[in-house]
């Protein structure tokens, strides 16, 4: 007797329980056994069809999935569940064109996958399995942003990639939007690949053309999206466009290209890279194109720190400002210089000071006429019981703001902050989303835990 396809079948009907259930009390005959193996088959050709046209029929069908599922024009939560089912489904239907084992991902997991690439697709799978790991499918054509960085403060030079699917890279800056889809972190390292790790119909044209897991990729991630007619280029750091003034002591022979800054509470990297500002590798990621970026305004500025907010257009003449705080006093000149004066970008920041120390005038000069009112005048008109240190009261009011500065700065703590651009935590989500940048290196006990 025939065996249930239950592989395909969970594939089909995932999130439906209950006709899986159904089917496998059902398969009590051959007959009905091989019907349904037919079934299966023929929903998953129909779904990969689906997903591959643009055309109002197509569009038609997957509204009809998320209404059958009990959510209106498939907009809710369970209208995006049945997008990334058919994306994954679509995808398992492909040929693997070229697979890369034993990839370590931070996000929107952090586990080990062997990555595959389609004619269409990008996608994650657990070594040794034939589907989709959940929400790490990626259509080329919808890649937006692609970036190539050094994974900072690890001993050992390693790399990130991060790939922002369309309208995702502002996505945490907008009030109550959810993305269908995360943006996708991995790391690798600067070697090249072990015997035995690339595989697929592709295995021999990377080999001649890459020598290291980064030349790989680089031409693979390339090629695909062209392909499909995607001219999204990676985008690498570059230390000669910018370079932090900190000495990297794990890395001395290296120059940084990103600087240390904090999102609220969360610690994290700002790279300042040819088409916008990226800051990680906490979640939620965060790119600001240069053409988002409305104006850039430097505030705290203190004797070791200072911070600094982006005015950021998301179109339809909405706004938000994103600050990121206790950036080191030395990295100051090379990011007004070297990123902002460089990309002409608006500082708001001298306009605030021009009215910081209008207010402080004003201020001195009131407490200057209350001073003369109510005391003996001077010869110099000055009031009576005045300071005797040679400053004038706009100059102690200046001395005052500072030394109040200071204090503030001595006592900052940043864990106590909530996020000041508004974005929400997990109480656990610094553990799922894999701390710094592409933490890919895991030891073997976490590796078997995860694979379990």
């Amino acid at each position: 007797m025939a065996s249930l396809d239950t592989e395909r079948l969970r594939l089909v009907f995932e999130g439906r329980p209950d006709i899986l259930t159904g089917i496998e009390k059902a398969a009590d005959t051959p007959e009905r056994v091989s019907l349904f193996n037919k079934i299966a088959s023929f929903v998953q050709e129909r779904l990969a069809g689906d997903s591959s046209q643009d055309g109002p029929a197509a569009k038609r069908r997957r509204v009809d999935v998320g209404n059958a599922n009990g959510h209106a024009n498939g907009t809710s939560s369970g209208g995006a569940s049945s997008s990334g089912e058919a994306a994954s489904t679509a995808a398992a239907a492909e040929p693997v064109l070229l697979e890369v084992k034993d990839i370590s991902v931070s996000i929107p997991q952090r586990k080990k996958f062997d990555l595959c690439m389609t004619k269409n697709y990008l996608y994650a799978r657990v070594s040794g399995a034939s589907a989709p790991a959940q929400g790490i499918v990626y259509a080329w054509k919808d890649i937006e942003y692609a970036f190539y960085v050094p994974v900072p403060e690890k001993t050992q030079l390693q790399y990130n990639y991060i790939l922002f699917p369309r309208n995702t890279s502002l996505t945490s800056l907008k009030a109550g939007a959810t993305a269908d889809v995360e943006p996708f972190v991995f790391t690798v390292p600067s070697t090249g690949p072990k015997p035995g790790t690339v595989g697929g119909p592709g295995a021999n044209t990377a080999a001649s053309v890459s020598d290291t897991y980064s030349s790989l990729f680089n031409w693979a991630l390339t090629n695909q999206m062209r392909s499909v007619g995607n001219r999204t280029s990676i985008v690498a750091s570059d230390a000669k466009v910018f370079h932090s003034m900190m000495r990297q002591s794990h890395r001395p022979n290296e120059k940084a290209v990103h600087v240390k800054a904090f999102r609220g509470s969360k610690d994290g990297y700002l790279f300042f890279l040819p088409a916008g500002i990226l800051w990680g590798f906490k979640k939620p990621l965060l790119f600001i194109p240069l053409d988002r970026i409305a104006a850039v305004s430097y505030t705290s500025v203190l004797q070791r720190t200072f911070n600094m907010v982006v005015e950021v257009d998301l179109g339809d003449e909405q706004a938000e400002e994103v600050e990121f705080s206790m950036i080191d006093q030395e990295d100051y000149g090379v990011i007004d210089e070297k990123y902002v004066k460089r990309h002409a970008l608006q500082d708001r920041s001298m306009a605030d000071k021009r009215k910081a120390k209008r207010e402080l005038a004003e201020n001195a000069k009131d407490g200057k006429k209350k001073g003369e009112a109510g005391g003996e005048e001077g010869a110099d008109g000055g009031a009576a019981g005045e300071p005797d240190d040679g400053l004038t009261e706009l100059q102690r009011a200046e001395q005052a703001l500072q030394d109040e500065e200071d204090e503030d700065e001595e006592d900052y703590d940043p864990g106590s902050d909530g996020d000041s651009d508004g974005s929400g935590t997990d109480s656990d989500e610094d553990d799922d989303d894999g701390g710094e940048g592409g933490e890919g290196e895991m030891d073997e006990d976490e590796d078997e835990d995860d694979d379990e």
